[in-house]
């Protein structure tokens, strides 16, 4: 690994902006991408940084490559990277119960202290989804031999304050969107509800909810709706200060059922619902007094009942097939530790240390939703070339979607086979990016095209374009390949952008 580590050291020259490829592909590879630009930049004017290289990170084809753009989501890739080398492809969440004291043979009660530590975990208490449930949790204090709990709701976190909010660096028009929920370590169900309305049989009352998640929503829900005639349908949830949720407009009769989504205002009274919920599943009374009992038998805190999430590289899979923002944040978090208010900026040494380019990067979040964010194509090819070589890195292409999976669903069609792309996107009002890996017979190519313009529409369409061009006669990426990485495998320095 010492070639590859000594790669990793800044070039000599200034990297410098240009508009002409650089090194030459071979002839029929350069006129397909001559000739697709031609076209891109006619039906998609704006600012594109384009750099295509071998798998071996030497530049094939390149405009603007060096240009600092905003990336929107195809960040995920470096987030994703960044948490993989510094929390390992196995590493856990764990959502636990703390407490100071003991349980009274007779009674089942709880005599102490009790609280809830949550650490962030992405994937806590989601309904329809994989992840550890709180139910679980409470069940594993039921099997004990606890029958009643005694005391305030209680939240804690291994660092720091449990709580959960707007990130500072995102756009306020985002607030209160469903791919932008508050965030923190205090998370349950992705911070978001969900209710399914059937309309009431009868016109004038008030529709029935059939279905609520994250379990024990019902507790928070108003229901000031009504049922009419027809099959209209002008329902909405909204959020409040205190954490509730009003159900609220009208719904045919004919209508049938309908699902509502809404991100909550505040996670803690939508985490304690939820608890409240799996302790009533679990045979669990709760009194919240706001006062404990007083603590007899322990004299410090020990974990009492404990759930975990999948491994690391399960969760950030889901992520980058998903583009979740919270998700990605979350990863972010867990690879900062204590420090979060730094993530960013570790994230960002990360990926500089990685590329080997020392100004191709400035990162202000993990997610890309940010427009203050900026990357250059250069550094995203030179990323997916280095990274999987380096500790933490191997198969890292595995944790991207797979054309016809995710956010690359489009891209189902017009290649020979899935899994001949590994791919991340990223979009915003005035973004259209994509960057990952296309297996070819010739060999694995690197692309990253960035966008950044009105017209993302076209832009996005110019792309699956081009990958379906350069993927015609390619094959599917080998799980395990020295292609993609592997110990012992030295990789080039990167090249010099003239």
């Amino acid at each position: 690994m010492g070639a590859a580590i000594s790669a990793m050291a800044a070039p000599s020259l200034t990297f410098a902006q240009f508009s002409a490829p650089a090194v030459v592909a071979s002839p029929t590879l350069q006129q397909q991408l001559d000739e697709w630009y031609r076209q891109a930049i006619r039906v998609a004017p704006g600012t594109w940084g384009i750099a295509i290289a071998s798998q071996d990170g030497q530049l094939l084809w390149a405009m603007n490559p060096t240009t600092q753009l905003i990336p929107a989501s195809t960040v995920k890739v470096f987030t994703t990277g960044y948490g993989r080398s510094m929390v390992g492809a196995e590493a856990r969440r764990s959502t636990r119960v703390i407490g100071a004291g003991h349980i009274d043979p007779l009674t089942g009660a709880w005599l102490g202290s009790w609280s809830l530590e949550v650490n962030g975990d992405f994937t806590l208490g989601r309904t329809g989804r994989s992840g550890p449930s709180l139910t679980d949790l409470a069940r594993q204090l039921a099997e004990q031999g606890v029958r009643s709990l005694t005391g305030p709701f209680a939240v804690v976190t291994e660092f720091g304050t449990a709580e959960a909010r707007f990130p500072s660096v995102w756009a306020n028009r985002h607030r209160g969107r469903l791919f932008a929920p508050p965030v923190g370590p205090l998370t349950v169900n992705e911070n978001t509800v969900t209710v399914r309305v059937t309309p009431n049989r009868v016109s004038g009352r008030a529709p029935v909810i059939a279905d609520a998640s994250p379990l024990g929503l019902t507790y928070l829900i108003s229901n000031r709706a009504r049922t009419v005639d027809g099959r209209a349908n002008r329902l909405r949830v909204l959020a409040t200060p205190e954490g509730r949720f009003v159900l609220t407009g009208t719904i045919g009769v004919r209508a049938g059922q309908r699902t509502l989504s809404a991100v909550s205002s505040a996670p803690e009274a939508l985490l304690e619902a939820a608890w409240r919920h799996a302790l009533s599943e679990a045979g669990i009374s709760w009194e919240s007094s706001t006062a404990m009992p007083a603590e007899t038998g322990m004299a410090s805190p020990t974990v009492l009942a404990e759930v975990t999430s999948q491994p690391y590289d399960s969760i950030a899979t889901e992520v980058n097939s998903r583009s979740s923002n919270l998700g990605a944040e979350l990863l972010l978090r867990w690879a900062a530790g204590s420090d979060h208010l730094t993530a960013a900026e570790r994230l960002t040494a990360h990926v500089r240390q990685v590329t080997g380019d020392p100004i191709g990067v400035s990162l202000v979040d993990g997610s890309g939703l940010s427009e203050d964010d900026r990357a250059s194509a250069w550094s995203f090819v030179a990323y997916l070339a280095r990274f999987p070589f380096l500790p933490g890195g191997r198969n890292f292409a595995l944790l991207l979607p797979a054309n016809g999976q995710g956010t690359l669903r489009n891209l189902a069609n017009g290649l020979p086979a899935e899994g001949m792309v590994r791919a991340k996107t990223g979009t915003l009002a005035n973004v259209a990016s994509v960057t990952g890996y296309l297996g070819r017979r010739d060999g694995v190519l690197l692309i990253s095209l960035l966008y950044n313009g009105s017209q993302t529409g076209a832009a996005r369409q110019q792309q699956w374009r081009l990958f379906r061009l350069l993927g015609a006669d390619g094959v599917t990426l080998p799980a395990e390949s020295e292609q993609l990485g592997g110990e012992g495998i030295s990789l080039p320095p990167p090249p010099l952008v003239p």
